[in-house]
């Protein structure tokens, strides 16, 4: 924020905001009525719900993790029954499942209520994250948030899971860290991790800069207070529902390979036999070296990435290497890598792959058992176009990032006369340690 801007009345700076919100506000009401079909009746039917393509985990789980009866960590019910989210997310969805038990009589009533609510809350989050990503790309890039507020793939994905939650956080965290409060990052951070786990891939990121720029203090102030943030909602879980907090933590150790990821193509394939735990080795290994390759990359570049670059490389590396790549991951991804490189043309290819997965996941599910409907499904040739499309398309653009490290002045956003627009500390921050200068 410059001097000028932190001068203006809040409501003046405001102003350039409200065109952005409203727009993102308009992409909520979308993502709304692409469900509108699934919402007046359909997902009581699997077929409707996949041909309509308005699949949501919402309404389901309201009856299969107890949330009519039950507090999700203290339910009484088997243990893989029990709610597999965070307790930032699981108690959101306890607080909304007493409010819909509170306005209707029965059940199937509660269960669309309880989905009307998140997705009010679900809405006010795409808002609040696009405004907050607004302000993470500063003046000059303004706009470039239109991609999260409205483009297609956000509003078909918006609604599928509660991902947006995370999302706004993340955002905040990146905000507070832009602005040099680190204690607000900190815990900001620490939510989003306690709401879904892939924003820890961000610590890596401010450590790498750290570790350049030997700015220790803002990086362990935030980590603490990040474990701190992360404690307070966690530790009441642990000592008074145990099995309900690790719930979380045992299903994503368990849990088998699934949609979307590229390891059930190889699965499928038998190139070579992988079993559960030799997917879960090798996504580890994999999402290792790829890690190991961004340190180097954050180390030996003639110049400091930026914050958002380094954020985009691990989070992206962590997707394409898991075990699981569901058709929301998309809403975690999408302003990390407009604000990494916002280049229109990368990302229209990705958002055309994402679209087109999004097609494919349903249509193909159609025509898995137990539904098997071959007259209105896709098969595994077809399906799996659409994996590899995301993988590609993703992969071309951590290229492009890659470049753009190697080569600053290819970077848009520092053509712009900027260092690092989300850097914080970072921003200007000259290098204190670098491969370069180990090795002489």
């Amino acid at each position: 924020m410059t001097s000028t801007e932190a001068r203006a009345p809040w409501v003046a700076r405001a102003v350039p905001y409200l065109p952005l919100g409203l727009i993102a506000a308009l992409g909520a009401t979308l993502a709304y009525v692409v469900r509108l079909p699934c919402r007046t009746g359909g997902w009581n039917d699997q077929v409707s719900t996949y041909t309509n393509f308005c699949y949501t985990d919402i309404y389901p789980l309201y009856f299969d993790r107890a949330l009519a009866t039950e507090n999700p960590y203290f339910a009484h019910v088997p243990f893989d029954k029990q709610v597999e989210y965070p307790v930032v997310l699981g108690e959101v969805m306890q607080v909304f499942s007493w409010i819909a038990r509170a306005l209707e009589p029965d059940h199937v009533s509660q269960a669309v209520r309880f989905y009307d609510l998140t997705v009010v809350l679900l809405g006010v989050c795409l808002v609040v994250g696009v405004l907050l990503m607004a302000a993470v790309a500063g003046p000059t890039r303004r706009w470039d948030p239109l991609w999260y507020a409205i483009s297609p793939a956000v509003v078909l994905a918006a609604y599928i899971n509660w991902d947006l939650v995370a999302g706004a956080l993340s955002m905040g965290m990146l905000l507070a860290w832009k602005r040099q409060r680190q204690v607000a990052a900190g815990v900001l951070l620490g939510l989003a991790i306690a709401t879904k786990f892939y924003p820890l891939m961000f610590l890596g990121a401010l450590f790498l800069l750290t570790w350049r720029t030997a700015r220790w203090r803002p990086f362990l102030v935030t980590l603490g207070a990040a474990v701190g943030a992360w404690l307070v909602v966690n530790v009441p879980f642990m000592v008074f529902a145990w099995e309900g907090w690790r719930r979380f933590y045992v299903f994503s150790q368990e849990r088998g390979v699934d949609w979307g990821s590229p390891w059930l193509f190889f699965q499928n394939k038998g190139w070579p036999v992988l079993g559960e735990a030799d997917v879960s080795k090798l996504g580890m290994v994999s999402l290792a070296i790829l890690c190991l390759g961004i340190a180097v990359l954050t180390l030996a570049a003639p110049r400091r990435p930026r914050l958002a670059q380094i954020c985009f490389l691990a989070l992206a590396a962590f997707m394409m290497t898991n075990k699981v790549w569901s058709p929301q991951f998309v809403l975690w991804l999408v302003p990390f890598a407009v604000l990494a490189r916002p280049n229109w043309k990368p990302l229209v290819l990705w958002q055309l792959a994402e679209v087109w997965y999004f097609v494919a996941i349903w249509l193909y599910l159609l025509a898995q058992p137990p539904l098997s409907r071959d007259d209105l499904g896709i098969g595994d040739d077809t399906y799996f176009t659409a994996v590899w499309g995301r993988i590609i398309t993703i992969g071309i653009m951590m290229a492009f990032v890659v470049r753009d490290v190697l080569r600053p002045d290819k970077d848009v956003v520092r053509q712009a006369d900027i260092d690092d627009q989300a850097g914080g500390v970072f921003d200007d921050a000259p290098d204190r340690f670098t491969l370069q200068s180990a090795l002489r």
